[in-house]
């Protein structure tokens, strides 16, 4: 009898040992995530304004004509009255007028994933502020069976 209670109180003795070592693992992990989302927060704004500066910048053409009428001749054109010139001309005013829906519809986007964004960092913060619901075991430090 005093044999097999002896090997339940090491087996009880390892089960909590073994525990242990899950809690102290579990710790490690939430805290190298909570690492990794201050990094992410810190980095994230400068990247996403970094990345849409470039899509931007790559979707908007260099110089644009706005006051260039479709209709009228081009002056650098030697043969006004040639038919390439006018579609050449129409292709053109087409281009314009799908950049400038595409930059519309991006401006719209924007705004939209802004105030996205902006929420999502509010959340953010006001899960940083409560405590609740945290379970206990991230809440305290291990202590070992002696």
């Amino acid at each position: 009898m005093a044999v097999h209670r002896r090997a339940e109180e090491e087996e009880a003795v390892d089960q909590s040992a073994d525990e242990n070592m899950e809690l102290v693992k579990l710790e490690e992990d939430v805290n190298l995530m909570a690492q990794k989302l201050a990094q992410f927060r810190d980095t994230l704004p400068d990247q996403l304004q970094n990345t849409l500066t470039s899509i931007l910048s790559a979707q908007i053409p260099v110089q644009l004509n706005l006051s260039h009428n479709v209709h009228e001749p081009s002056s650098t054109n030697p043969n006004p009255d040639s038919g390439a010139s006018i579609k050449d001309d129409l292709e053109h005013a087409d281009k314009i007028q799908t950049i400038k829906q595409k930059i519309i519809g991006n401006k719209s986007a924007m705004t939209s994933q802004l105030k996205r964004m902006e929420d999502c960092t509010s959340r953010i913060d006001k899960l940083d502020s409560f405590n609740k619901g945290i379970h206990p075991a991230f809440k305290t430090h291990c202590r070992f069976v002696n």
